[in-house]
Order: structure tokens, then sequence, then C-alpha cells
């Protein structure tokens, strides 16, 4: 599409799309198609393979399935269109926009991710769904165990998140799919970030792809305002609090390193009177889903969690995100502040840098090519927290103890502390925190 073509397009319309896409664009609030959209959607409808680069929350997901729905509307059959996504929340989320941009034509999905049971899994596939989206592991389980399936009819693949996908725990399963599809297809592989494994994909498995580039090679949207505070470790749960307090109308996302990290941190939060939860890869998926739910309706304004978080997961009101803990894969960073600042928003991230992660601080910086500006705070007044957050430390420590307790003797899952300080367990409610 010639520069001056792509600067007149301004709707769903010019994109080459049919009325019921553009009526459930519409239904959606889709005024308007995205820069990847643009330039992704009339390749796509020509039948090419696409390669697209774009940062986080430019509408990826729009970007393949409005092209897959209509070639669908085309030529209706079972098992049209197979989506791979490295996390199950991303995959949920990818099914739950097929079958809302979907709905005037009754599109019907299927969800193939692990922590779920897969007879019920089954029990979808044998409806025959138009779209199946999984991540690898569990497809691949049931293409060698499910009785009757199999993707021999596939028209169109989808790597969303190659970069993620291509990783240890997902590269066996990957070619195991790629060995068992039609050669005859149409692929769509979309990332935020290019890397060698991802090029390598792009020779093993597009003929002739369009490469679109909604953006630069590693980078933040321009709505986005990003600090840092470098700070002593142990006072680093001191200025969390303190920004969460200051920032108390946000909406916000936690991001930490492990998924112990999570848990103990939201119980903190929760003991101070902060509306928090957690999500992380060690909670069942009914729990991970539940949370994410209550963070999306309002009844928790913090979402602590790893990086499990930080692809694809569109939470549009989310007004802030803080790196608690810094990545030392400073590509991750990009990620997860595209998790704010999306679709033409502005939005804040914070980054709490303490004395052994400044070197993962600096790698950031330079791959952002910019020096971000500190986070202002008065440390006395930060201090002025310190005996409180020692003691909510002190409650959730004993607290997590008597719950793996608990568990040793079979009588708590160790999940149910969640929701205990979610309010959810006794009908008890947390304490507020009072002002400093």
């Amino acid at each position: 599409m010639a520069e001056e073509e792509k600067e007149s397009v301004s709707t769903f319309k010019d994109l080459g799309l049919c009325n019921e896409l553009i009526e459930a664009c519409d239904a959606l609030g889709w005024k308007n198609p995205t820069k990847i959209q643009v330039e992704a959607i009339p390749h796509a409808l020509e039948g090419k393979d696409l390669i697209g680069l774009a940062q986080t929350g430019s509408g990826k997901t729009g970007a393949f399935a409005l092209p897959i729905i209509q070639a669908l509307l085309e030529a209706p059959q079972a098992f049209f269109a197979c989506v791979l996504s490295p996390t199950r929340e991303l995959a949920i989320q990818i099914a739950e926009q097929f079958e809302a941009l979907g709905s005037v034509v009754n599109v019907k999905c299927a969800v193939l991710v692990g922590g779920v049971d897969m007879v019920q899994q089954a029990i979808a596939l044998a409806k025959r769904p138009h779209i199946v989206v999984g991540t690898p592991g569990r497809l691949m389980d049931h293409l060698s165990n499910t009785k009757g399936f199999s993707l021999r009819l596939l028209k169109y693949l989808v790597l969303d998140e190659a970069d993620r996908l291509l990783n240890e725990d997902f590269e066996k399963s990957i070619d195991e799919i790629l060995n068992v599809i039609p050669r005859d297809r149409r692929t769509f592989l979309f990332s935020a970030t290019m890397t060698k494994k991802v090029k390598k994909l792009q020779r093993a498995c597009l003929r002739n792809p369009v490469k679109i580039e909604a953006a630069s090679k590693y980078s933040t949207v321009d709505t986005l305002k990003q600090q840092y505070r470098f700070i002593p470790a142990k006072y680093k749960d001191c200025y969390l609090v303190y920004v969460l307090t200051e920032m108390s109308h946000c909406t916000t996302m936690v991001f930490t390193r492990t998924c112990d990290a999570t848990q103990f941190l939201s119980l903190v939060l929760r003991n101070l009177g902060l509306r928090a939860i957690p999500i992380s890869g060690h909670m069942s998926q009914s729990k991970r889903l539940g949370a994410l739910n209550k963070f999306k309706a309002g009844e928790c304004n913090i979402l602590v969690c790893t990086d499990v978080a930080s692809r694809g997961l569109d939470i549009p009101s989310v007004d802030m995100v803080i790196n608690y803990d810094i990545p030392s894969n400073s590509k991750d960073y990009i990620h997860r502040v595209g998790r704010t600042a999306r679709a033409g928003r502005s939005g804040v991230a914070i980054s709490l840098v303490n004395q052994y992660e400044l070197e993962w601080y600096l790698q950031i910086e330079k791959l952002i090519g910019k020096k971000l500006p500190e986070y202002p705070a008065q440390e006395e007044e930060v201090l002025l927290l310190l005996e409180r957050v020692s003691e909510a430390k002190r409650i959730s420590q004993t607290k997590l103890k008597e719950s793996g307790r608990k568990k040793r003797r079979g009588g708590d899952d160790g999940e149910d502390e969640v929701e205990r300080y979610l309010g959810t367990k006794n009908g008890k409610k947390p304490k507020k925190l009072k002002g400093r």
C-alpha cells in the first residue's frame, strides 16, 4: 500500500473489510484502525503471509483476527485457524476477541491451555470449532491424544508473541506442530521484538512474507511517562507503599521476579488496607482468571504479578506500572510498561532500583535510548511508613507460614490465603490504611 493511500485510510471499510466485520468493530468501540491494522489487513486479505512487528498495545489481535474471520465467512469450515500463544491468559483473551468480532456470524472458538481439564477441552473440540487458540504444549497433547482431532484442513496459523514462543519451553512443541499441519496454509507471525530465533522461524514456516514494522525495534509509546527511583534494598517496600498511597486513585500493576513474591507482597499490601491481588504461574488456572477478573472489574486496583502478565493482556484501565523488581532481561521492561498507555491513552511507569539492580536498569536505559527522570520523593516522608510496613510484613510472614503448615497437613490448598485477604473467605474485609 503506497504511503499516500495509507494516510487516506481512516476507517475499517477503507481496508476492505465486509459490513458484518465493520459492524462488529463498531460494537466493540473500534472507531478507526490502528497503524498495524492499516498495514497488515490489506495484505492479509490478499492471502499473503505476514510478519508483523509492533509495540505492545497496538491492536495486533485485530490485525490477524479480522482477515481470518473474513476468509472464514467466504469458505466456512471447522478448524479453520489455529492461534498459538505463550500464556494461558493471552490465549483466553485472543479467543474472547475472536468471538466478539465474529459474534454476528457465530464464530466458535476452543481454548486449549494447561491447568484446565483435558476432557472438557476434548468435548469443546468435538463440537468442531472454527478457531483453536492455545499454548503449544497443550495443543500438542490434544493432537497426540484426542481421538478424532487433527488440523489437517487448517487454513491459517498465527504465532502471537513469537519471540516468547521460541524459548526452550515451547520450541519442541512448535516444531512438532509445524510437522503435522498442512504446508499449504497462510501463516501470520506477530512479535513485539525481532530476535534471531524469530528470524529463523520466519525462514522455516513463512512463504514470501510481507514484513510490517509499525514501530521502531524496541520502543515505548510517547504517552507513557517513565521514571525511576534509586533506593536502598531495605527500604524498597516502604517506597512501594508510598507510591501506591500517593497514587491511590490509579489502577496499578506491580511486577515482581518470583511467584512467591507476588503472594507475599500482595498480602503485605492487603494488611495495609490496599486492594491488592496476586497473579502468578503457581496459582491454579481458575484462581488466575478469578484474580484477573477482579482486577478488570475494579474490585481490586492493584495487581501484583510476575512476567506471566507482561505479554498481551489488554486491561484498558491500567494507569500505572511499577517495576518492584527490575527485570534482568531488558526487553521484558518494554512488555511490562506496555500494560499501560495503551491505544493512545496516557500512563505512568515507575522503576524502583536498588543497589543490586543498577546494572540491569542501565541496560534498560540503553535499550530504550534515553535517560529517565527520577521519581520525586522525600526519604524522610517515605520512612514514616517504615514501622507500619515492617509490622505488615511480620504479620504476612506468619500467615504464610501457617498456610504452609496447613497445606502440609492437607487442610489448605495454599491458595486459600488469597481468598482470605481478598475478603472472600469467612466474610471478613481487610482494615483500611489510615493516612500517613
